[in-house]
């Protein structure tokens, strides 16, 4: 006898039922439909309790699914999540079988409500509630983030009592940063080569400007041998070239941004010097003071006297 199964148009209830109930069907099947044998007339019946039939129910029914109770998250959904300073950042969680419930969204720093449904109930406009009709998708929006706006933030449905997913929000600011700083030593004549990193911004910045003591760079100055190469994209880097250095390049060097902080660099000019020495203003570093020398010598006397 074939049985034809549709998973969804058949209640669980009633599918149990009518399987608990196969072996003694197809025991009367095989009853009407099997000959007696020649030796004793006796037929072949299949005994629902015996061990092959239990076997046959307990292996079809691990196939069954089990029925669903009430609204369950879909934890394959990404709950970490990293947005960048002014840029709309989205948070966002599913719920299977919602039914007549209501999807909320609380953030735990302060357990503010942020929105209910597709309602906002904060006074700050930067969140909103984001829901097509007849989808899972319950998302939260937060426009122009802050580095304030990390935290954990909750997707909470109003059962009872209510069961939330927490979705965890990391803000970045740009940052801005010139490799090798925040003091570089370049031999004279040698060219400088500064790089300088931005990364996190919203958007590449539209401009990178360079200052040396707090004054704009001329590119077309009489100096000449200055060159600048800006590449911008996710990291947008700018790279400043000064060929054959001298003592007048010396000084401190910054990289501004437009939409981010500036960096700074202290570029010394070397002429012949160990690096180690310009940080004293001299081309060697004494050993000892004089007047500290003329203090400790007579004591080195009187032990060395002593030993004698």
């Amino acid at each position: 006898m074939t049985f034809i199964y549709f998973r969804e148009m058949v209640p669980n209830l009633f599918l149990v039922a009518l399987l608990i109930n196969v072996p003694d069907l197809w025991a009367s099947d095989r009853r009407h439909s099997r000959h007696a044998s020649v030796g004793g007339g006796m037929t072949n019946q299949l005994d629902p309790n015996n061990t092959a039939s239990r076997k046959f129910l307990q292996e079809f029914l691990q196939d069954i699914p089990p029925p669903i109770i009430g609204p369950v998250f879909d934890k394959t959904v990404p709950n970490n999540v990293t947005g960048l300073v002014g840029r709309t950042a989205y948070l966002h969680c599913r719920v299977k079988n919602l039914g007549n419930r209501t999807v909320s969204w609380i953030r735990h720093r302060d357990i503010h409500l942020l929105t209910a449904g597709r309602y906002t109930y904060t006074s700050d406009q930067r969140f909103e509630a984001i829901h097509e009709p007849h989808s899972e998708n319950w998302s939260l929006r937060i426009k122009y983030p802050q580095k304030k706006d990390s935290g954990i933030y909750e997707c909470q449905i109003s059962t009872t009592p209510p069961v939330g997913h927490p979705v965890y929000l990391t803000v970045l600011e740009p940052t801005t940063e010139i490799l090798g700083g925040p003091e570089l030593f370049i031999d004279q004549g040698s060219t400088i080569n500064l790089t300088c990193l931005i990364q996190f911004a919203p958007e590449p910045p539209p401009t990178v400007g360079w200052t040396h003591e707090k004054q704009p760079i001329n590119f077309d100055s009489p100096r000449g041998g200055i060159s600048l190469v800006t590449e911008k994209g996710s990291t947008t880097s700018s790279r400043l070239l000064i060929q054959k250095a001298s003592s007048s390049d010396t000084g401190y060097y910054s990289c501004d941004p437009s939409n981010a902080n500036s960096a700074t660099v202290r570029v010394h000019i070397l002429n012949g010097e160990h690096p180690a020495a310009m940080h004293h203003g001299q081309g060697s570093i004494p050993l000892c003071p004089p007047i500290v020398s003329a203090m400790i010598v007579p004591f080195l006397l009187i032990f060395t006297a002593r030993d004698l």
